[in-house]
């Protein structure tokens, strides 16, 4: 089949005739004189002619009303049509022409449906390919921005990348995925945004001033509707530029999903600026595992392990040492709250009243849970 499309519904004007459709008349001619119905060998050739008019950019749309057209041009001229004298021939000649322009515009639509699954396939290989090299900063950086423009995305600007983890892997076929991906782009097409997933995670790269685009894609991965599974936490990097900018930004928000699970923390919601303070704790592992051990250590001696102060320690700073609602998240009377915070202040020298000292307890604890600590030894 050629560049041009051709006559018919749906078809440009100017574009072809029925000259285009192949073998088309020959078969429609053989039909009416002789009833038969296409053979293989011919539907097949009618299948590599939807994939040749897929890759060459027509519409099935167009191709479907390209034949019914060529159909109609044709049908005065059919010998069989022609020839027929009675209603009743004419009714069977026509059924079984009908027959035949059925099973090949059938024939047509598969090819054309193949070629567009292959070329999506090799789409969404490209752009797996192009995620990877650009999240891992592999590949020359002016290669990368030029395929990136195909991508939707202009890597001199200033970008963020924000991360979603799931209870489940994400995968390029899991629905919330197409949920989101189906709402943040038809809403956000026209703007520098590409959405991807990678190790079972769900990934947003954004340009920085498009902060809409962000907020929006934590809104949905957050809530994505009653039928979709939401995402557990979701994460968003700092803004930075250039393509190593995209790559600085993912990685700071997989740190802070990171650091979110070793912490346990609450929040579905993690900004990485707001988690600056723990890449500095753990700067220097040696020092922090230091302050671990003088500080918590002597909590081990307690009956029942260290761990249940721990844990009291890390309550009563989310609640503000407000003792009351302290005692009412652990489940304990503000007496036994309050004996728990004692024996901490005996055995450690420290106490939550004095702010220096509380200082030091708040980074002793988070360093445990940062360490791993006591389950871990240091």
């Amino acid at each position: 089949m050629g560049a041009g499309t051709g006559t018919g519904a749906g078809a440009g004007a100017g574009r072809g005739s029925c000259t285009d459709l192949g073998r088309f008349p020959e078969l429609l001619a053989e039909v009416s004189e002789t009833g038969r119905q296409p053979r293989r060998e011919e539907l097949e050739s009618f299948r590599t002619l939807g994939e040749r008019a897929a890759e060459n950019g027509w519409t099935l749309r167009e191709l479907v009303g390209l034949y019914l057209g060529g159909t109609r041009e044709l049908w005065g001229t059919l010998p069989g049509v022609a020839r027929a004298a009675t209603a009743k021939e004419r009714a069977r000649t026509g059924d079984a022409v009908l027959g035949a322009v059925d099973a090949a515009v059938a024939a047509l639509g598969e090819g054309h449906e193949r070629a567009q699954r292959l070329a999506v396939r090799q789409e969404e290989g490209e752009r797996r390919e192009f995620v990877d090299d650009l999240l891992y900063g592999r590949s020359d950086m002016g290669r990368l921005a030029e395929r990136a423009q195909r991508f939707g995305l202009r890597l001199a600007d200033v970008h963020t990348v924000a991360v979603a983890a799931g209870a489940e892997a994400y995968d390029d076929v899991h629905r919330t995925v197409r949920r989101v991906e189906r709402d943040l782009l038809g809403r956000f097409a026209s703007r520098d945004v590409l959405l991807s997933t990678k190790e079972g995670r769900l990934v947003c790269i954004a340009a920085s001033g498009d902060h809409d685009v962000l907020e929006h894609f934590v809104r949905l991965a957050e809530n994505p509707g009653a039928d979709y599974p939401a995402a557990r936490r979701i994460a968003v990097g700092r803004e930075h530029s250039g393509a190593g900018g995209v790559v600085r930004s993912y990685e700071e928000a997989l740190n802070a999903l990171e650091l979110a699970d070793r912490l346990e923390l609450d929040a579905v919601r993690l900004n990485a600026s707001e988690l600056l303070v723990f890449p500095v704790l753990l700067r220097d592992r040696g020092a922090m595992a230091d302050l671990v051990r003088t500080v918590l250590g002597p909590l081990t001696k307690a009956r029942g392990g260290a761990e249940p102060l721990l844990e009291t320690l890390t309550v009563c700073g989310a609640a503000g040492y407000v003792n009351a609602e302290a005692a009412r998240r652990l489940g304990l009377s503000v007496r036994t709250l309050s004996y728990r915070l004692e024996r901490i202040r005996t055995l450690t020298g420290y106490t939550p009243n004095e702010p220096l000292q509380r200082f030091t307890l708040e980074a002793a604890v988070m360093g445990a849970r940062l360490l791993g600590w006591p389950q871990k030894e240091l």
